[in-house]
């Protein structure tokens, strides 16, 4: 993923992110409760971490080189639409069974964080 794309990407994750947090502080806190409302923090809450994430790739690019970190972008975006998605998804539904499929963007998370350590690692 380049440099301009993860940018990109980055930037409309944030917008998200944070309508989502004011949706969900001002116009979900009376329709869910307290449970499926804390689901839907940790989703906001770590799609923006992970945004926060793709700019800091986007920006490390130049120094260590774009193949190893495009596939640590890459994965956090994967991670925000599985793990996120499936939270939000799970928090207006209530259908529980979508919570099986949020560990697996998790793992993205956990790859894409990796990648960038592998990256820094191997540039000399």
């Amino acid at each position: 993923m380049s440099e301009r794309l993860l940018v990109i990407l980055a930037g409309i994750n944030m917008f998200i992110a944070v309508g989502a947090g004011a949706f969900g502080a001002h116009g979900l806190k009376q329709i869910l409760d307290a449970d499926m409302l804390a689901i839907w923090q940790t989703a906001v809450i770590y799609q923006m971490v992970h945004a926060l994430g793709m700019f800091a790739v986007a920006l490390l690019i130049p120094k260590f080189g774009p193949a190893i970190l495009g596939w640590a972008g890459s994965a956090m975006f994967i991670g925000i639409v599985i793990f996120s998605g499936s939270l939000y998804v799970l928090a207006l539904s209530g259908v529980r069974f979508l919570g099986a499929i949020t560990p697996i963007g998790g793992l993205a998370f956990l790859a894409g964080w990796l990648l960038v350590a592998w990256a820094a690692y191997k540039a000399q």
